[in-house]
């Protein structure tokens, strides 16, 4: 495939963490763990326009992000990698609220290298782009993969899995959580019992329960609050990931109150599969 000039309106969806369990912590302090990791259909739309003379820049579009964010050291590092000359400017609408868990860098650092690879005429195999995505961060190789994936290790140990379509209410408050503060709490469950496939696939969307939740919701009292708001409404939440969002299963007929002002209440469903799924060919 030749390069292309431009591709607008590309998304990057987020995902939730069904069950987060952390299993141990391996000697280089990295903590081991097991989830399933869910596709859902809140994203961030991306936009590209190929330039000949080798500049990669980035232009915010809603929520201003870092300088140097994701999507600009992706496309460094393909630029690096690949040797090619072309450079290209990033138009991003923020959709998906920072520090809450759902991935949101890392499925735009993903869709950078899906959409470069396309818009540079690369055409590289999946198999070339994932050490890249998981330079990048550990979750990137799971949006680069794009299907929903029981997750092991560090985060990289990827299986595919199947799940029954469904709805979710999912509710960002204002403050979010820094990751890395949940992660050095002397109080954080370090030594969870690994379960299995069949554990989790009798009872998909309430198994389990996020080993990070107990820690995140003293450190950030509006966690506690996100979660006592969904339960009033009659359903059982819990946090995705290591950030501040929360989120419930729900029937698809479910009509939800106001959350308090400057939160952020979506409601969700599960994807099959990552809407980018066939730009490149999966050859792992």
């Amino acid at each position: 495939m030749a390069a292309l000039a431009s591709l607008h309106h590309v998304p990057a969806p987020a995902k939730l963490n069904l069950f987060l369990h952390i299993t141990g912590r391996r000697d280089d302090g990295y903590h081991l763990l097991q989830s399933v990791f869910m596709l859902i259909d809140w994203w961030d739309v991306l936009h590209f326009e190929r330039r000949t003379d080798g500049k990669l820049l980035r232009r915010d579009l809603t929520a201003a992000l870092p300088p140097d964010d994701l999507c600009l050291r992706a496309a460094r590092l393909l630029q690096q990698t690949s040797g090619i000359s072309d450079g290209v400017d990033i138009s991003i609408e923020k959709r998906i609220p920072a520090q809450a868990g759902m991935g949101g860098g890392s499925s735009d650092a993903a869709t950078t290298l899906l959409a470069l690879n396309r818009l540079w005429g690369l055409n590289w195999p999946l198999s070339r782009l994932l050490p890249l995505g998981l330079a990048l961060g550990a979750d990137v190789p799971f949006f680069l993969r794009g299907r929903n994936a029981w997750v092991q290790g560090i985060g990289e140990q990827l299986q595919p899995v199947e799940l029954p379509r469904a709805r979710f209410a999912v509710l960002k408050p204002e403050q979010g959580l820094d990751t890395g503060l949940i992660f050095k709490d002397a109080a954080l469950t370090r030594d969870t019992s690994a379960v299995t496939m069949a554990d989790f696939a009798a009872r998909p969307f309430v198994f389990g329960r996020n080993d990070l939740q107990a820690v995140a919701r003293r450190l950030c009292p509006q966690v506690d609050q996100s979660l006592e708001w969904l339960t009033e409404q009659g359903w059982q939440p819990r946090m995705t990931g290591s950030g501040s969002a929360v989120f419930a299963p729900i029937s698809t007929d479910t009509v939800l109150s106001d959350p308090p002002a400057g939160w952020q209440l979506q409601l969700c469903s599960n994807l099959e599969i990552h809407p980018l799924a066939g730009w490149v060919s999966c050859d792992v």
